[in-house]
């Protein structure tokens, strides 16, 4: 294997801008996420909206890409996508896929598990309407993950969709939400001397006698 070249393989960094404490963190993950999405965002973080899928195929290979979360509530995490992409793909065979946020300037990392449906026709409808005229298009326009010849064909077809759909382009029925019901959250801030702080949450029982425990994981 070829060496690293040393300006990279010693690159380092000390973690020192905060700490993540049982006594100080909230019982419910939820409330925890809440309260670090809103500190990204507040601190002006690039897109601290993105966050990495993963998904694992038919043939046991996982695959990673960046989407954006659109939502989040008791019931989970959103975010919206092609359903006829790979990952659409991976996911209607195997339901189920991990989430991450690293927030680099906070030096910290969300990692959410858990089982993925598909959101409401009406809340896709009501996102979709939402989206700005040339994402919409844009929608109908690429195939996604699929091979093409070329950007032309995008092009061409954008145009195509405009002239179709002018300025009221409904929802594609191959486009759509999905939303991962966590049953797993980690949050992990870093501390000096590669002592990080972990907080592993997982939920226990099923329906209304379901409840998060809470522990700490060595670094």
């Amino acid at each position: 294997m070829r060496d690293l070249p040393s300006s990279i393989a010693d690159l380092r960094k000390s973690y020192e801008r905060a700490e993540l404490d049982e006594q100080a963190s909230h019982a419910n993950p939820l409330l925890q996420f809440d309260q670090w999405l809103r500190e990204a965002i507040e601190g002006q973080i690039p897109e601290p909206n993105a966050m990495t899928l993963a998904t694992v195929g038919s043939n046991l290979r996982p695959s990673t890409r960046v989407v954006l979360i659109k939502g989040y509530d008791e019931r989970g995490i959103v975010w919206y996508t092609n359903y006829d992409s790979r990952k659409g793909q991976e996911l209607a065979g195997n339901p189920f896929a991990a989430l991450q946020f690293h927030w680099v300037e906070l030096e910290r990392v969300v990692r959410i598990e858990g089982r993925v449906e598909k959101v409401s026709a009406e809340e896709s409808d009501a996102y979709f309407a939402s989206r700005p005229l040339d994402s919409r298009i844009g929608a109908w326009a690429s195939p996604q993950s699929q091979p093409i010849d070329s950007r032309t064909l995008l092009v061409t077809n954008a145009a195509k969709y405009a002239a179709q759909f002018l300025l009221q382009p409904p929802r594609p029925p191959h486009w759509g939400g999905y939303r991962l019901v966590p049953d797993r959250w980690e949050f992990w801030q870093g501390r000096k001397s590669r002592l990080h702080d972990r907080l592993r949450y997982e939920l226990q029982g099923s329906g209304e006698a379901s409840q998060w425990t809470r522990q700490r994981l060595a670094p």
